[in-house]
């Protein structure tokens, strides 16, 4: 077969880049705009969703709302009798919630629970991995034990979790992969240095995930959302010494984080911080910046965790 003449690769390369240009400018824009005129919130009434971690904290507090707001809620934790409470609560309140035990740093456990809760209740629309640990001490301090658990939890299960029902949301077009990564999943900190690898891991592999199922031309996928949230430091227990110089980057109710963490579901935003502003003061502005500057910075703000022991 003979090759194309040299002016008309050349052609269609320039249009190529021509288009790619438009796109992205389009995409810009349309993100501008979206950030003055959101979305509105959509309707979870028919949606089933799957919270890790929900026998307390932020699962918990996420748990109870989109209870409140019509969506049936499975409840899955580690710990069953505060997961069942989590259930209990929701359907005091009307809700709709079912709720299992299960250990995700298992995957033959979590694919058994998708196959079971596929039976029971039905396949699931939003897959929230909230589950997590983070000890708190300076790096040269942590046990093997603490760090394998701490992977297993806020790296493997999401993996795990994201196997076991994206096929699922594949063959329906339609789903939504929530992941809790944090603020340190976009900078680094001062004694929570293996924490801070499992959430720049965990908003990697959001990110790679993406991408990957974009370029599958094998099957429609578009119909798949997904959002990262990035809180700050939250009062949920895991932050048991925070220190902050101004109160902005202090702790924050759980509450509150909740709210924001819904709404940004409900809206099917792609990344969210909590509180929203650091999101973009993270991952704009201090990421433009030289090591050593932001580094000055850090100093100035004096944001952080002591060790817990």
């Amino acid at each position: 077969m003979a090759e194309e003449p040299l002016v008309i690769v050349a052609v269609r390369l320039v249009l190529e880049f021509l288009w790619t240009l438009i796109v992205m400018n389009y995409e810009t824009l349309k993100a501008i705009y979206l950030f003055f005129i959101p979305p509105e919130p959509k309707d979870v009434t028919e949606d089933i969703i799957f919270i890790t971690g929900a026998g307390h904290g932020m699962g918990r507090e996420v748990a109870l709302r989109f209870g409140r707001l019509g969506a049936t809620v499975v409840c899955v934790d580690v710990n069953p009798a505060s997961n069942e409470e989590t259930a209990k609560m929701i359907k005091e309140e009307k809700g709709k919630a079912f709720h299992y035990q299960c250990d995700i740093t298992n995957r033959d456990a979590v694919f058994k629970l998708a196959e079971k809760v596929q039976k029971e209740v039905g396949d699931v629309t939003i897959l929230l991995n909230n589950a997590g640990i983070m000890p708190c001490k300076p790096l040269l301090r942590h046990s093997e034990k603490e760090i394998r658990s701490m992977y297993d939890i806020n790296v493997h299960g999401v993996l795990w979790t994201m196997q076991a029902f994206l096929p699922t949301m594949l063959e329906n077009n339609k789903g939504h992969l929530v992941v809790m990564s944090s603020m340190a999943g976009l900078m680094g900190f001062r004694n929570i240095v293996p924490y801070c690898g499992t959430k720049f891991a965990v908003r990697g592999i959001m990110e790679a995930l993406a991408m990957e199922l974009h370029e599958d031309k094998t099957r429609a996928s578009d119909g798949i959302k997904f959002t990262t949230i990035y809180p700050t430091m939250v009062n949920t227990g895991l932050c048991q010494k925070p220190r902050a110089r101004f109160a902005k980057l202090n702790m924050v109710e759980k509450e509150f984080a909740a709210d924001l963490i819904v709404d940004a579901i409900r809206r099917e935003l792609t990344e969210i911080s909590v509180p929203t502003d650091l999101y973009y003061v993270t991952r704009f502005i201090f990421r433009l910046l030289p090591y050593k500057a932001l580094r000055a910075i850090n100093d100035f703000v004096a944001t952080g965790l002591d060790p817990h022991d």
